[in-house]
């Protein structure tokens, strides 16, 4: 377990942090202390390692079984030109290296699937999905539940993105349990019918902020501050620049 004394170099870098008197020290310290899951260093993964590395927390977990390549870069910002063909985890293990040295990178240079995610998600206090599939999303969804681990996920195409919070081992202030991925999405789409981002395309910006929403709420699930996104999907527009909830229950 990470000591979670926090040193002088680490006071001062995460002064505003500490300030805040919704995470102060105590905070700031659960942070360093934390383990957490991020499943693809792609262009949701990206910013959410960037800012959790930043906020300090104690170990980022990486899952990616990716190489980097040029059509990458427009918007997976964690990648640089001078890493094209190293594997996702290397490249973003070093950049989060360069944001804050006092973060452990765990690479889990893999592909995630129902078979590996129980053991993979046991080993994490929180874990944030950046995948760009169904079938990882609800293998990833389906083992945080299982081993009642908090799961922060989100999707994005084109110009719109959307991030819920899942914690269906628990209930909520009304008694109930809380709504699941499958509660939210029963099945899967048939295949073909959401495009891929290579064949709809996607604004590289979109998935900095959707990944730095999924960021926020990990830190809200970490700290114990505010109101995750539990039983709530935020829907963002980019070209209208329009945030929209809407809430949904366990079936």
């Amino acid at each position: 377990m990470t000591d979670a004394a926090l040193t002088d170099e680490e006071l001062e870098r995460y002064a505003r942090h500490i300030v805040l008197p919704e995470i102060g020290g105590p905070g700031q310290q659960k942070l360093k202390r934390a383990r957490v899951l991020v499943i693809g260093a792609g262009g949701l993964g990206a910013p959410v390692l960037e800012y959790l590395a930043a906020a300090g927390v104690g170990t980022l977990g990486i899952v990616d079984d990716d190489t980097v390549s040029l059509s990458n870069l427009q918007r997976q910002v964690i990648h640089g030109s001078d890493t094209i063909g190293l594997a996702k985890t290397d490249s973003a293990a070093a950049a989060i290296m360069r944001i804050n040295p006092n973060v452990t990178v765990e690479a889990h240079r893999l592909r995630l699937t129902e078979e590996n995610a129980t053991a993979l998600v046991a080993r994490y206090d929180v874990v944030v999905d950046g995948s760009d599939n169904f079938e990882t999303r609800y293998a990833v969804a389906d083992a945080c539940a299982s081993e009642k681990k908090p799961l922060v996920t989100a999707a994005v195409g084109r110009f719109d993105g959307s991030v819920t919070v899942l914690k269906p081992f628990e209930t909520g202030a009304d008694g109930k349990r809380n709504p699941s991925y499958r509660d939210l999405f029963p099945e899967a789409p048939p295949e073909g019918l959401v495009p891929s981002c290579a064949v709809a395309g996607i604004v590289g910006a979109l998935t900095g902020v959707i990944g730095a929403l999924e960021a926020m709420e990990a830190i809200k699930l970490i700290t114990g501050i505010g109101e995750p996104l539990i039983g709530r999907l935020l829907l963002y527009d980019g070209l209208t620049a329009r945030f929209d909830t809407i809430r949904y229950k366990a079936v």
